[in-house]
């Protein structure tokens, strides 16, 4: 066995894809660019970890079930006041994952507070962070699911994996006795332990909608708003200003179309003075 094929072996049985794949091209640029065996190691082991970032970069992005156009780079922060974006520019940090705070985001349908911490969580996962995006709905749904099954230990401790788990539209479809206390539940095994980002319709001052029981609401609402960032989306709806961002054109055609039969009629109508037959 030559030496090529025992140590392409040898890095495949220690699953080094990319060394293995790499070695002969970086030795021939090693041998031209008179690199020690120092810098040639070095350049490989670089290619591997970078390839191997790459693939668990993808890995994260897979099991936070994110919607993929929701991204920084396709929200428009300039909608946004000025204390929300120096709130979102430290968040992108990912300090508060450290020290498992929460995000919550509020305000009125249409203001961007989904594509908004989407947006946040595609960044953080793209610096090695684990997120997973849920709505509230289904999150309690499979939380339930769990539970009849009998291991809901298991689910919890399954998400405890994650550095922040995005819940959008909380408060958004009413909940019975049981949903409602399976969520409690979820967020009283996140507190301290791992960030909640949340989205919301609701201030706090109507979750009792959600929890039913004012002393619920109130333990629920003490253990989110502990170490938490709130952002405060004040601002007018996005998809009502994109609504009418499109009714404009068809105005301006509108209006140009008129202008057009105006002046088609008045040419019409010089037409019919000019006629040296006069009107019949």
């Amino acid at each position: 066995m030559d030496i090529r094929t025992e140590l392409t072996q040898h890095l495949k049985e220690l699953c080094l894809p990319t060394f293995r794949d790499s070695f002969e091209d970086a030795a021939r640029l090693a041998e031209k660019d008179a690199l020690t065996y120092e810098q040639y190691l070095l350049d490989l082991s670089m290619r591997e970890c970078e390839a191997r970032r790459h693939r668990r970069i993808q890995r994260y992005m897979r099991e936070s079930c994110l919607p993929l156009e929701k991204t920084m780079d396709a929200f428009d922060l300039k909608r946004l006041p000025a204390k929300v974006v120096h709130q979102v520019n430290h968040l992108l940090e990912g300090f508060f994952l450290e020290k498992a705070e929460n995000v919550l985001a509020f305000g009125n349908p249409g203001t961007g507070k989904t594509h908004l911490l989407c947006g946040i969580a595609h960044e953080l996962i793209h610096r090695d962070r684990r997120i997973y995006f849920a709505k509230c709905a289904f999150l309690v749904q499979k939380l339930l699911a769990a539970k009849k099954d009998l291991r809901l230990a298991q689910e919890l401790k399954k998400m405890n994996k994650f550095d922040a788990v995005l819940i959008d539209d909380i408060g958004y479809v009413q909940q019975n006795q049981q949903e409602m206390e399976i969520l409690f539940t979820f967020l009283a095994e996140r507190y301290e332990r791992g960030s909640v980002m949340i989205t919301s319709n609701l201030p706090f001052s109507k979750w009792q909608k959600i929890f039913k029981d004012p002393m619920t609401t109130a333990a629920a609402i003490d253990r989110v708003v502990h170490h938490s960032v709130i952002l405060e989306l004040n601002i007018p709806s996005y998809r009502m200003e994109q609504a009418n961002k499109r009714k404009q054109p068809s105005r301006k055609t509108d209006s140009t179309e008129d202008q057009s039969q105006k002046k088609a009629g008045d040419d019409n109508a010089d037409h019919g003075m000019q006629s040296p037959k006069g009107p019949v």
